[in-house]
């Protein structure tokens, strides 16, 4: 797997940089505001600034979104703390979770096991095409035996968002 990231045929979440920014500034934003208020009011001390650098650090941990990496037969996110990547062309189940904030769980045969935004498929079509292509092979090898209708249903859903992206751009709605 780790030479197929190598030549160059990895897709990546091209809205993660954009987001990985946001959460930087908001981490420095509110580490900054804690210690001026704190300086200001006369009470700022060593052990105060660690506390507020602590918290500023956990803010950016929470804000940092997961990275989403994906490849021939292989989809990876990698978060703050760990790594996990699922093969999509072998691919036992996949489930989605939740309304307003879903997401996606994928299980393969390996018993590996990650969670991921579909908002990061909706915005990325190469990571959509590689995970499409991987459970298309799970589909055939007869692994996937539950949740093909949840990626036919974002399949649909990503489809329907990209035309009327097109239509909208050539001016035809």
């Amino acid at each position: 797997m780790a030479d197929r990231r190598r030549s160059g045929r990895a897709a990546g979440d091209r809205t993660w940089r954009g987001s990985a920014h946001l959460a930087v500034g908001c981490a420095l934003g509110f580490g900054g505001l804690t210690l001026m208020v704190d300086w200001d009011a006369g009470t700022l001390t060593a052990a105060r600034a660690l506390l507020w650098v602590t918290l500023s650090v956990a803010v950016l941990t929470m804000l940092l979104p997961a990275r989403v990496t994906a490849g021939p037969g292989w989809l990876a996110v990698r978060g703050p703390l760990r790594r996990r990547t699922v093969r999509t062309d072998a691919l036992v189940y996949v489930g989605q979770y939740g309304d307003v904030a879903a997401h996606l769980v994928l299980r393969d045969t390996l018993g590996s096991r990650l969670e991921l935004d579909p908002g990061v498929l909706h915005a990325n079509p190469l990571l959509w095409h590689e995970l499409d292509t991987g459970v298309r092979r799970s589909l055939e090898r007869g692994t996937l035996r539950g949740g093909a209708e949840v990626l036919t249903r974002l399949g649909h859903e990503i489809d329907d968002t990209n035309a009327r992206a097109v239509l909208h751009a050539s001016g035809l709605i």
